[in-house]
């Protein structure tokens, strides 16, 4: 049995479809691999998240191109993109928009809404912990519902509708950190890490030079959206939905197997947390043209998909076990 959203399909054209998006998804890689230099797991990971729908979480120290991604990807995918520096001072109207009061020349006064930055279909939020948590929870409840609430008037927002958010793992003075249910909303967390040896040394000769690679348009958001469509019809075999039914359920100590687990973990990850993985794993059967994704995708995601859904606890910080050993424990099962 396979399953899929939208039942059986002609396995032959949905393969078909499936090979010219591959296709195309390759061109997006190319050309913001001739820009982002030595982050090409970080790249597809991105891309994966949007083809999945979702939002990503990138921890990085700055200075490693998250910002340039954001703008490549927005040029790229020919999506409105906009930023946002998270500041402590920074107010939920800064990012969502205000009414205002206006008169016309009949001295008739109305309220007029004036968008803010999140009326875009790309938005990078920098330092987002930098933000009070009055301002994350405003973009956050944007982030899911897709839609803002300003005086009492609902907003639709653009589609596609993606955020891209940057948080330093560093510095923590003067952050507010995302409690976990907030965290929770974003598919994927990302760990941007420095470049190697020979990336590092194409990207210096690279961007101090005369000439500058400029980003040019692959895709529009019409044809994104048509690729997160056909990313829900790709079908998924027996063995992977019970992989990641599997792997999600055993890391929640309350009903897990494994001792690691119930005596380490504060707390595991929920359904979101399968739901991601599963449409984590088909976009990334899509990004490399597979009708179908494997254990080997499910494998390679789980510690951007479920990262963020866990927490240690305290004996487990005592005993220097980090989350990326308990996942990798979690995974042994399925290698």
């Amino acid at each position: 049995m396979r399953h899929g959203s939208a039942g059986i399909e002609n396995p032959a054209q949905l393969l078909a479809e499936v090979e010219t998006l591959g296709g195309r998804l390759s061109m997006v890689r190319d050309r913001i691999g001739r820009i982002i230099f030595g982050q090409q797991d970080v790249v597809d990971l991105t891309l994966i998240t949007l083809l999945a729908g979702g939002h990503v979480l990138l921890i990085g120290v700055p200075g490693l191109a998250k910002t340039r991604l954001v703008e490549t990807l927005g040029i790229v995918l020919g999506l409105d993109d906009k930023r946002v520096q998270c500041t402590p001072d920074l107010m939920p109207a800064d990012i969502l928009g205000s009414e205002v009061l206006e008169e016309d020349e009949t001295g008739r006064r109305s309220f007029r809404f004036i968008p803010g930055p999140v009326f875009c279909q790309l938005l990078m939020a920098d330092e987002i912990n930098r933000a009070s948590p009055r301002t994350q929870s405003a973009l956050l409840q944007a982030m899911q519902e897709r839609r803002v609430s300003v005086a009492g008037h609902y907003h639709p927002l653009p589609q596609p509708f993606h955020v891209l958010a940057t948080q330093n793992p560093l510095e923590q003075e003067g952050t507010y950190p995302l409690p976990e249910a907030q965290l929770d909303r974003f598919l994927m967390q990302v760990d941007v890490t420095y470049p190697d040896y020979d990336a590092e040394r194409r990207m210096l000769i690279a961007t101090t030079g005369t000439e500058d690679e400029a980003a040019v348009a692959v895709l529009n958001p019409a044809d994104l959206m048509a690729a997160q469509r056909l990313v829900r019809r790709i079908p998924v075999g027996e063995s992977v939905v019970e992989g990641i039914l599997g792997l999600v359920r055993s890391g929640r100590p309350e009903t897990s197997e494994l001792e690691e687990i119930r005596s380490h973990v504060a707390w595991g990850p929920g359904p979101r947390a399968s739901q991601a993985l599963m449409l984590a794993a088909r976009a990334r059967a899509v990004l490399d043209g597979r009708l179908s994704p494997s254990l080997d995708d499910v494998l390679a995601l789980a510690k951007p998909v479920l990262k963020h859904r866990m927490a240690l606890n305290f004996a487990a910080r005592a005993d220097g076990i980090t989350l990326d050993d308990v996942i990798d424990r979690l995974c042994a099962p399925l290698r």
